[in-house]
């Protein structure tokens, strides 16, 4: 896809960069991606000039998806007058550059073997023409024996994470050699805390510093999603000191936490799996309703048949029963004794929701309730349908499950009985403008209103 006219196809000889003027500077690069030879003595005086500036380049380079973009978004505050510069990278997570003092220019590489467009050396000297205070030149991800971006930078930061395998690794990243920081991003992985010792060993034995203790090594964990992350502060603070000591005019007053990087949980880390422990609470008790319903059925049956024996005239009917009664007392063990007590006093509490009315209490305050409604034709419609189940472990499966409005699991109410008067009644509210500073809100209950206050609200 191409533009109908091409942008930077020629400059004028006059032609002057000014850091204000956004579309000169990108009008400028864009001439020496695309029309090198048709400006070229206006490319040249450019290039001499953006060569004699002194203006830091900070690189900043590392593996595909270490957060690079998201590390210099954090990085860049445009509020802060020293750290306003060119970013040239990706625009993607790129939050913070939408500032008068910030320009961002993305360059495609054309090249799938290379982090950096050739043309990359020629739009820094142009920000630096155009008077920019810093430059930040991010590359695409690169592999482990890529060191591109040091030939472009004065200062280099290498951007990992802790999952880059074993410690073996770090022997062939190169960037470990030339980079003046490494930042390990993503720090709340698991597995950080021993990746940021085994990058710091790395780190002193590719620069000799075996003298240097390990809080003192320019390698530091970072969280760029985070927000005032103290291991992001620290790097701030490191790149700045780097900076100062090749360039006059750098010193930070940034106060920094104590502390390092650590992870903000919504969820903590010992309760991730709090979904999956509902679950499994919830099908441990589906399988302990199941095992209890077959010893319920198992011990009705065992009723049932003691019930027939006593019933009809068999042979050795006192031995039988006896053995069915050991039997009986030998299943019963099995049954939860809540689960026996709810079996034995169902009768009764059946029997009180067929009657006229229920009693209970609410907080030491007897209530009385009709447990039914009377039709037009004067049948009895009871409030409350209860199970036609006669088996004990039917009966039980439905009690653990269902049960009884206000009884666990309360999943028919909390309470025995629902009030009259008391239904549940959805409700419509709409904001009304009006001049007076409070607020009216219309419902969808009939309000008794004068007439011209009701004409008010209608208009």
């Amino acid at each position: 896809m191409q533009c109908d006219f091409p942008i930077g196809d020629a400059l004028p000889k006059d032609f002057k960069l000014d850091k204000e003027q956004k579309g000169m500077v990108a009008r400028a690069i864009s001439a020496f991606e695309n029309f090198p030879e048709n400006s070229k003595e206006t490319l040249d005086k450019i290039r001499v000039q953006g060569s004699q500036m002194t203006i830091p380049v900070l690189g900043i380079t590392g593996t595909g998806g270490a957060g690079k973009s998201s590390l210099v978004d954090e990085i860049v505050d445009p509020s802060k007058r020293k750290t306003g510069g060119a970013l040239l990278g990706d625009r993607i997570r790129m939050n913070a550059i939408h500032h008068p003092r910030v320009f961002m220019r993305s360059l495609a590489t054309r090249q799938s073997n290379l982090a950096l467009s050739k043309y990359v050396q020629d739009a820094v000297d142009t920000v630096k023409s155009a008077g920019f205070d810093l430059v930040i030149l991010e590359t695409s991800g690169i592999g482990q024996s890529d060191t591109e971006i040091i030939e472009h930078s004065d200062i280099s930061l290498y951007v990992m994470t802790p999952e880059y395998g074993a410690a073996s690794q770090l022997e062939k990243i190169d960037m470990l050699d030339f980079a003046n920081v490494v930042a390990l991003n993503k720090f709340d992985k698991r597995g950080a805390l021993d990746a940021i010792r085994d990058v710091k060993k790395q780190v002193k034995r590719n620069h000799n510093l075996w003298d240097v203790s390990d809080d003192d090594i320019p390698v530091f964990g970072t969280i760029a999603s985070q927000f005032n992350d103290p291991g992001m502060n620290q790097l701030y603070r490191a790149l700045i000191h780097k900076i100062g000591e090749k360039y006059t005019g750098w010193e930070s007053t940034f106060e920094l936490t104590a502390g390092t990087s650590e992870k903000i949980y919504i969820i903590p880390p010992a309760r991730t799996r709090y979904l999956s422990e509902i679950s499994e609470n919830n099908r441990s008790y589906d399988r302990w309703v199941g095992e209890q319903k077959e010893i319920a059925q198992q011990l009705y049956s065992i009723q049932k048949s003691i019930d027939t024996i006593q019933a009809t005239q068999v042979h050795e009917k006192a031995g039988l029963i006896q053995e069915l009664q050991k039997l009986y007392a030998q299943v019963e063990l099995g049954l939860d004794p809540k689960n026996k007590k709810w079996l034995e006093e169902w009768p009764a509490e059946a029997a009180r929701y067929g009657a006229d009315f229920y009693t209970f209490k609410v907080r030491d305050k007897e209530l009385k309730v009709k447990t039914f409604h009377a039709s037009l034709s004067g049948s009895r419609i009871p409030k409350i349908s209860l199970p036609k189940y006669e088996a004990w472990g039917e009966l039980l499966q439905w009690g653990l499950r269902e049960n009884l409005p206000g009884y666990f699991p309360f999943t028919a109410g909390v309470f025995p009985f629902k009030r009259e008067g008391e239904d549940p009644t959805r409700m419509f509210a709409e904001r009304v403008a009006r001049s007076e500073p409070t607020s009216v809100f219309i419902t969808s209950q009939k309000v008794c209103l004068p007439r011209d206050s009701r004409q008010r609200l209608i208009q």
